[in-house]
Order: C-alpha cells, then sequence, then structure tokens
C-alpha cells in the first residue's frame, strides 16, 4: 500500500490542478493520496468528482504558522472544512496573502527585477497566490534558474531582500483549532534547514504535549543524519513519522509517491479523526 500524504495543486501553488493530481497519483501506483493546499481547501471538490477508483482521497491542508520568529508549516488531515473557528483562521492567512505577495513584487522592483504583479497573477492562476508563483516570475524571467533558486537570502527566503511576512498562526493555536475541527496535525518537514531557520526541538515536545499528532520525517528537503534525529525525537515524543513527496507537480523535481507512510500510521491517523473521513474513488469524472 502506497500512501503520499502532502501534495498541492492548482488550488495553491501546485501545477497540477485537482482532478490531474489525483488522475496522476494514480497513474504514479498510489493507493492514497492527500490534497494539502496551502490555507484552502477549495480544491476538494473537482479532486472528489475526479477521483479514480482504487484511490483513496484524504483531505486536509498545510497551514502557515509561526513561532519565535521562524515560519513552519502544520499539516491538517481530515478536519471539517466548515468548522467556523478553523475556517476563519485559515481566511485569514489566506487574504493576506495577495498584499504580501504585492510587497514582494514591490521589493523586487526596487532591486531592478521587472517582475510585474500582473505576471504573478498570471502564473497563480486563481490560486491561493504564495512565493513560489512570485519564485517561477522570476525563473520566466531568467533571474534565477529555478524556483528553489529563488528561495535564497538574495531573493525570496526568510529574511531575503525581498522577503515579507505574512499573517502566519501561532501553531500552539493551530493546533488547537485543528483538533476542535476533528483533525489531526503533522509538522510539515521540521529539519528543512535550506528553507532557513528551524523550530527547535524544544519547542517540538511542547507541540507534542498540546496534542501534536506526528512529525513528518521522510521527505525531500531532509538529509539521512536529520530523518534519524527526527525518528528519535519522535519515538521519545511519541509523536507518528510519516513521509510524502511534498509534490508540486512541475514547480518542484519530486515525483508523486517519492515518499510514502507507513500503511499502520496511515490507518491511526485515520482512527484519530472525526472531522472528516477518507474518501474512496469511484472511477472520476
Amino acid at each position: 500500500m502506497r500512501i503520499d500524504l502532502h501534495c498541492h495543486s492548482t488550488a495553491s501553488d501546485g501545477t497540477d490542478t485537482p482532478a490531474e493530481l489525483v488522475r496522476n497519483a494514480a497513474a504514479a501506483g498510489l493507493d492514497v493520496v492527500a490534497l494539502t493546499d496551502h490555507d484552502t481547501t477549495r480544491g476538494y471538490g473537482e479532486a472528489i468528482a475526479a477521483l479514480p477508483a482504487g484511490l483513496t482521497l484524504v483531505t486536509g491542508a498545510e497551514l502557515s504558522c509561526r513561532v519565535d520568529d521562524v515560519s513552519m508549516h502544520m499539516l491538517a488531515y481530515l478536519f471539517d472544512p466548515e468548522e467556523p473557528a478553523l475556517l476563519a483562521e485559515r481566511e485569514l492567512v489566506r487574504d493576506d496573502r495577495v498584499p504580501r505577495a504585492q510587497a514582494m513584487v514591490a521589493r523586487l522592483n526596487d532591486l531592478g527585477v521587472p517582475v510585474t504583479w500582473e505576471q504573478v497573477e498570471r502564473i497563480a492562476a486563481g490560486g491561493s497566490v504564495g512565493r513560489p508563483h512570485v519564485a517561477t516570475a522570476l525563473v520566466e524571467l531568467g533571474v534565477v534558474p529555478t524556483v528553489s533558486d529563488a528561495f535564497t537570502e538574495e531573493w525570496l527566503a526568510d529574511g531575503g531582500r525581498a522577503f515579507v511576512e505574512k499573517h502566519e498562526t501561532d501553531p500552539f493555536e493551530a493546533i488547537r483549532l485543528v483538533k476542535g475541527a476533528g483533525g489531526v496535525c503533522v509538522f510539515a518537514h521540521p529539519a528543512a534547514a535550506k528553507r532557513g531557520r528551524t523550530v527547535s526541538e524544544a519547542r517540538i515536545a511542547e507541540m507534542a504535549a498540546a496534542g501534536l499528532d506526528g512529525i513528518e520525517v521522510d521527505h525531500m528537503d531532509h538529509e539521512a543524519d536529520a530523518r534519524d534525529r527526527l525518528r528519535g525525537l519522535a519515538k521519545d515524543l511519541d509523536l507518528l513519522v510519516t513521509g510524502s513527496s511534498d509534490y508540486h507537480g512541475s514547480r518542484k523535481t519530486v515525483a508523486l509517491g517519492a515518499y510514502t507512510t507507513d500503511p499502520e500510521v496511515y490507518g491511526e491517523i485515520t482512527r484519530r479523526a472525526t472531522g472528516a473521513f477518507p474518501v474512496p474513488g469511484t472511477g472520476g469524472a
């Protein structure tokens, strides 16, 4: 059983539509795929309508959080998407994305880069706009060779020359809200040092005490020694260990199913969730 619990679509910063994502997941031999767009659930309907037979969809979102002035992401699975408190917080974060991206465009212009807001809007194509869309604009302009190369201190990394902060949820509040909506919380790529500063293990221990369910260990941005360290931390804190591709379509080189989650861990996630249930495919549209 092959399970990928972290994937993005055009509802945020992926390049596959939700329908294309589930069809590509089935073609990649996955049995379970999670749709975890940034701070939004708007791709659910299309993904469910197109869900092929033999593939199960886990609904979720990747929530933007910040603690100790460190940006982090929280994967939330199988929560009630209409629960008012969590919905309001997601909308607050999502609504701040547009002015933030516009401010990044302005900073890039000040740095002599002729990127335009219209270009970023075109790239986002109606999705929840984020740094990867601005990074793609830099690639189009030939400023950097790849999206990953835009995430440096020279450009868009945390604290970089064109970086602009946005509203981000305190992770302890995110855990409380997700739990209140019947969901399950997993800290996404906690050791991805190439993205910037990482959250301390002491803070992760506090999150575990507050109800964090797991940490994403097997991820393209984690070196082997980091994975070993995280597995030990998860064992010490009694946290679930997940693995996933963090697939973004053509915006990243990683393939669907490049990293996967153990079926027993997936089963425990579904047992803990009360806000929603995995959706089995019936053939798709």
